[in-house]
């Protein structure tokens, strides 16, 4: 049976993306050479990634550019190589290689994906598509990247949640340029 995690970078008061969507924050202090050294293993650690329609459009515009390739080789080589799906209503056709477009409902098709033998699922941004899949109860396991930042306002990630999920944390890594990662996994009961 797969397993579902949920990558984030947040910051440090909770928000994964600006009241516009602005991201520029979680692309700060990323010249540690450690960091980037987690990020480039994380990239290349094999997984099928889930996207929303929003999130899906930034990655699949930056990822098979030249400039990505340039910046971050690995990184770029890893999502590009991955497995993709997107989850999406109006989104006409995915062609960012290796992406399958889903208009099904969301938490019903993973919900089925997660029963059946293959690469363990992986979601990246995407908030609404988070909320609506820890509301259905599939996450299994977060992987946040808290940012040394505070914004004024911004996205949550579980907004609208009506079911509180449990989590306890697993182990903690902190970064000389002040990301630390928290690795969290489901607990049943909460």
């Amino acid at each position: 049976m797969r397993t579902l995690t949920v990558f984030e970078s947040l910051t440090l008061n909770g928000f994964f993306a600006g009241p516009d969507g602005d991201l520029d924050w979680a692309y700060a202090n990323s010249g540690d050479p450690e960091f980037q050294a987690f990020v480039q293993d994380n990239a290349s650690s094999p997984g099928t990634l889930l996207f929303g329609r929003t999130t899906y459009e930034m990655m699949a515009s930056w990822w098979p550019s030249e400039m990505a390739a340039a910046q971050n080789p690995e990184v770029a080589a890893g999502m590009n190589a991955a497995e993709k799906i997107v989850f999406s209503g109006t989104l006409k056709k995915a062609e960012w290689t290796g992406t399958l477009l889903v208009k099904d409902d969301p938490a019903e098709y993973v919900r089925t994906l997660k029963k059946t033998r293959g690469k363990n699922l992986v979601v990246l941004g995407s908030g609404k598509l988070v909320a609506g899949l820890a509301e259905a109860g599939l996450i299994d396991t977060c992987q946040f990247v808290y940012k040394p930042v505070v914004l004024g306002a911004g996205r949550t990630l579980f907004a609208g949640m009506k079911t509180p999920l449990g989590f306890r944390v697993t182990s903690t890594r902190a970064f000389r340029d002040g990301n630390l990662v928290v690795n969290l996994e489901r607990e049943a009961g909460l």
